[in-house]
């Protein structure tokens, strides 16, 4: 059984994470079919969002270390840290992907499957889906963004409260804390997270791209910074074929018809 599935529909990646009897969490061989995947779909230029979910009852349930029983115990340090890096880098680079990606939460997203979902840039999860960092009920530190990533989110004193207890709380708790973009039956949670994916698609893959890079930098710069980021990249998209395809659009009463470029 692969560790990850890859489907297209229409111009979206969907990434199933497939250990379900893992709970989908996060092994070696998995992080690396997730970093290959990641790489081949932004290069795909027909795929224009990437949506994560998993098999069977959960989302991804946090880090699978059963590969350290197999090393001897000097080593384990070192294999430790080298998963934590590769996941840490991994998440990252979803973050930073030029291309939207979301988070279709089916079951239980705990530990590294919070830190997945916090590298997403929208998130909508299926009804009593729980949700939580985890790692402090074991006496570890988060791994793979949590700690930076979910106060961004979610506000500092809601970030502490969840990063200290180790509390999971259900998809719609979470969704009044702005963490959840949308909570819908899990029945239903396909079809919206298509949707969802379907109208991006619809869209400038450039001009997004710029979206996301300025949003990126709202909470890290000051607000001249950010506007003249803001006022930069705009002059920068006026010569972008995408930007005169949409105008026209819109005079000559049409759907546009965006390249990306």
């Amino acid at each position: 059984m692969k560790e990850l599935s890859i489907e297209r529909r229409d111009a979206a990646a969907w990434f199933t994470l497939n250990r379900p009897k893992e709970l989908n969490s996060l092994c070696p061989d998995l992080l690396k079919a997730l970093d290959i995947g990641l790489a081949d779909m932004l290069a795909d230029q027909s795929v224009r969002t990437i949506v994560f979910t998993g098999a069977g009852r959960a989302f991804c349930a946090g880090a699978d270390l059963k590969f350290l029983e197999t090393l001897p115990d000097h080593e384990r340090d070192e294999a430790t840290a080298a998963f934590l890096l590769t996941a840490t880098t991994l998440m990252s680079r979803i973050a930073a992907s030029p291309k939207p990606t979301i988070a279709a939460v089916n079951g239980a997203a705990v530990g590294g499957g919070l830190e997945l979902l916090l590298a997403c840039d929208i998130i909508v999860a299926a009804r009593g889906a729980p949700i939580g960092d985890g790692h402090a009920n074991y006496g570890l530190l988060p791994g793979a963004g949590s700690s930076i990533r979910l106060p961004r989110r979610i506000g500092m004193a809601r970030a502490k409260q969840l990063l200290f207890t180790g509390e999971l709380l259900p998809a719609e708790r979470l969704a009044e804390f702005g963490l959840v973009n949308e909570v819908v039956e899990a029945a239903e949670l396909h079809a919206r997270a298509d949707a969802i994916a379907t109208a991006i698609a619809a869209k400038s893959p450039i001009g997004l791209a710029r979206v996301k890079q300025i949003v990126a930098h709202a909470f890290d710069m000051s607000e001249s910074a950010g506007l003249a980021l803001e006022q930069a990249l705009s002059n920068l998209h006026t010569t972008s074929f995408d930007r005169s395809e949409g105008l026209a659009a819109f005079r000559e009463r049409r759907k546009p018809n965006f390249l990306g470029r």
